[in-house]
């Protein structure tokens, strides 16, 4: 197979002007190709309005080394892609099956792996299924009653789920495109296995995540919703056995391996890990507040006239922006939302959360991002669970400002600057349900996260032109980036207790989706290699 790449483009293409396109580069007939596939697709707006496709293509032709000989642009080269395999388990001899706490990406992808190597896992989730999670948050954005155990946090396919379904990460892994296709074959769009950005939508995820649920189910995973681990028996520095909660009482549960993806929000497992003995540390994390422009501004800053022109159908931008201060402090953009909105994301009873979602076509009138401000254990103090109340000190100020009913306190970014109290008349409709209510965010956020917000809008806006411009609208306030939070292992064990394998986003070990998978995978391979026997 041949790969081809810094195929630049005026117009997006099919299947078939690619194959011209590439037959044109090889110096071959179209039908010579035998098969064609996208492996990546990106967008060059540096000289905007020169707006450009760039393509990278695998090709498959009967006499490939002949063309490799042949007088072609040095983009051209022969490709053999590397495919991940799960290993094949050691036999295992009777014992406790495995038990999966966590329904997020982390908790699901390792039950999959498992599952499909013939190992068949009890899954926990405290949360809903996906279906009625959904109508859940709905009616609570509605203004209805709040749900602790089924929200934007909890529940079937984790706080993911109601996101944009981001599938960018930082990690090079050969799991990842193992995750892509996976996904897709649960019912994602094709194109994530080649957009630079690719994106599922909240709409489809939860599509894929009750696929993904079916599948366990018929390879004989044992699902259980609504059961919450509530404590973990640990005698001589191993896993023995766990209690759950459920809404038919406690139980117990035998078990000699926890495979444990609780979600960054899971407080009152920290709490209960800690009281067991489990090594837990603090660790850095960000907050902050979502950001929201009109989306046609954000095109316009991104593409130049070519936004508008209609020509070229790019998608919704997005944008990725950081300035580091000179105290030491970073504030950055995260979890960008093109066309998207601002959702309600509390998972306890008093506090206000936010972040953000969109549908697949990122179809809204406006774009939205996390505003963040770095924290670390020097600002909230360095006792494993002090980032926890430091995040809940913030989210129950929020929920004060915002007058006690989950709306959300918001002031427009002009005003911001000036350090007044915003009076409601905005550029910028805020999409954040129930509803917002403006004031001055200096009397909510802490004075050294405003501080570095004030220092850090201008800097951004030569970035990016107009990031702070006067109908900007910030909305407060975003707590649930990353975890504050590591539960600490070694070779994917917990340190000190045998049996136990924390991970994903909850464990402090990854920061979105694919991370998560990825961890979740490796984690899995951890299991599926050890032997264990039956608890006597």
């Amino acid at each position: 197979m041949l790969k081809l790449s810094d195929i630049r483009l005026p117009e997006r293409q099919d299947i078939e002007g690619l194959r011209h396109t590439a037959a044109s580069i090889l110096g071959v007939m179209a039908t010579s190709i035998k098969d064609l596939q996208i492996h990546r697709l990106s967008i060059d707006a540096r000289r905007k309005p020169d707006v450009r496709f760039v393509y990278t293509l695998l090709v498959d032709l009967d006499d490939e080394r002949a063309v490799l000989a042949g007088d072609i642009p040095n983009a051209v080269v022969y490709s053999a892609p590397e495919r991940y395999v799960f290993p094949t388990p050691v036999v295992r001899s009777p014992g406790h099956p495995p038990v999966i706490v966590g329904t997020g990406p982390a908790g699901l992808f390792s039950a999959l792996c498992l599952a499909e190597a013939g190992i068949s896992s009890i899954i926990l989730e405290r949360g809903s299924p996906v279906e009625k999670r959904v109508e859940d948050v709905a009616r609570f954005i509605r203004g209805g009653a709040f749900d602790p155990a089924s929200n934007v946090q909890f529940g079937e396919g984790g706080a993911g789920t109601f996101s944009d379904g981001k599938l960018t990460t930082g990690i090079g892994d050969k799991r990842i495109g193992f995750v892509l296709e996976r996904l897709v074959q649960f019912g994602a769009p094709g194109d994530i296995l080649y957009l630079s950005k690719p994106h599922i939508g909240t709409d489809k995820l939860r599509g894929v995540v009750r696929a993904v649920r079916d599948r366990l189910i018929d390879l004989g995973c044992d699902v259980r919703f609504g059961h919450t681990l509530t404590d973990v028996d640990i005698s001589d520095g191993v896993l023995r056995g766990l209690t759950v909660s459920s809404a038919a009482g406690k139980y117990t549960l035998s078990a000699n391996t926890l495979l444990l993806a609780p979600g960054n929000s899971a407080r009152d497992t920290f709490e209960m890990l800690l009281r067991s003995g489990v090594k837990l540390s603090a660790k850095d994390f960000s907050v902050g507040v979502r950001i929201e422009h009109l989306q046609c501004d954000i095109d316009y800053a991104q593409y130049g006239s070519a936004a508008v022109s209609g020509g070229t159908k790019l998608p919704a931008a997005d944008y990725k922006l950081a300035v580091h201060l000179k105290g030491g402090r970073s504030v950055y953009t995260f979890c960008v939302c093109p066309g998207g909105q601002v959702v309600a994301s509390a998972s306890e009873p008093g506090g206000l959360v936010t972040n953000g979602m969109s549908e697949y076509a990122r179809q809204g009138d406006n774009c939205n991002g996390a505003l963040l401000v770095t924290v670390t254990p020097d600002d909230f103090g360095r006792s494993p669970l002090d980032g926890v109340r430091f995040q809940l000190e913030l989210e129950r100020a929020a929920f004060t400002a915002g007058g006690g009913n989950y709306s959300a306190p918001a002031q427009l970014v002009s005003d911001f600057m000036q350090k007044r109290a915003s009076n409601g008349r905005e550029n910028v409709r805020p999409t954040y349900l129930p509803g917002v209510r403006y004031c001055n965010l200096w009397d909510v956020l802490p004075g050294f996260i405003n501080e570095a917000l004030y220092e850090a809008l201008p800097e951004l806006s030569k970035r990016l032109a107009r990031f702070a411009g006067s109908g900007a609208v910030l909305t407060a306030v975003e707590t649930r980036s990353s975890c504050p939070v590591r539960i600490e292992r070694k070779n994917f064990e917990a340190v000190g207790v045998r049996g136990i394998y924390p991970c994903g986003e909850g464990s402090g070990y990854a920061g979105g989706i694919m991370s998560s998978a990825v961890d979740g995978i490796k984690c899995a391979e951890q299991i599926a290699s050890a032997t264990y026997s039956a608890m006597s």
